[in-house]
């Protein structure tokens, strides 16, 4: 499902933080949004998911108005994974993963066969299955953002946004997190922190500063020495891994 996002513009407490992006994302593309802390990233995404109202723009899902169509409508095919879930309130990891299965019910139908097998599945695919009675709030800060993308993967969504989920994690579980969601073959928006991280998954990467885009492209096109030290005001090498022929980093003092 393809999703498009046409001159967003979002003004807080009187600052522009988003001026005129737009971006796309076609059906089965991975693609990242990066850029430094407080460029706008999480706000960009906020508006494209509805948490907060943009003042201009429009977000289509497929042939959907995503802006004026119901939160529950837009989570039957849309969902979210965030970098910050925490609760008041005790649930075991199951109850939590089958909270995904909200939208596709009716109010106060009943959970049944076919929703314990998607929940059973979900686990299953993030490696949470012996985790299923657990409570959630004895889980690490990785185990919980596991069950977070579980419940995101029950929703059976068609498309997935991700709002740097791994920005806090270490690095077993930012690779297991963000390999599952790459194996979901569905269309992803994702923001990120890491930029060896993001030229590895992402098909397709934007790059913002102060709201606004500054490029987009293939990871290997966009990301250069220079554009870093623009956006980052860092020096940096960017070479290609001689293991992996991945797109690397090295960070210069």
């Amino acid at each position: 499902m393809n999703l498009t996002a046409d001159h967003i513009s979002v003004t807080l407490a009187g600052t522009d933080v988003i001026k005129d992006i737009s971006l796309k994302v076609e059906n089965g593309q991975f693609v990242g949004i990066v850029g430094p802390n407080g460029c706008g990233k999480s706000t960009l995404l906020k508006s494209i998911y509805k948490v907060i109202k943009p003042q201009k723009g429009s977000v289509f899902l497929g042939e959907t108005d995503v802006l004026k169509s119901s939160a529950r409508m837009i989570s039957k095919d849309m969902g979210v994974v965030g970098q910050f879930n925490e609760l008041s309130f005790d649930f075991t990891v199951r109850e939590m993963v089958m909270m995904g299965r909200t939208p596709h019910k009716h109010l106060m139908e009943l959970d049944n066969k076919q929703d314990y097998q998607i929940v059973a599945d979900s686990l299953e695919r993030v490696n949470l299955t012996e985790y299923a009675d657990r409570s959630y709030l004895t889980l690490s800060g990785g185990e919980k953002q596991r069950v977070i993308l579980a419940r995101a993967i029950a929703q059976r969504p068609q498309f997935l946004i991700l709002d740097e989920p791994t920005n806090h994690l270490d690095i077993k579980y930012q690779l297991q997190i963000l390999t599952v969601v790459k194996s979901l073959n569905i269309g992803v928006l994702a923001a990120l922190h890491d930029l060896s991280m993001a030229s590895v998954y992402c098909d397709i990467l934007y790059v913002i500063k102060q709201g606004k885009v500054l490029v987009s492209g293939k990871p290997k096109e966009v990301l250069t020495n220079e554009l870093i030290r623009q956006v980052y005001e860092i020096d940096c090498e960017v070479y290609s891994n001689p293991i992996t022929g991945d797109l690397a980093i090295a960070y210069l003092p």
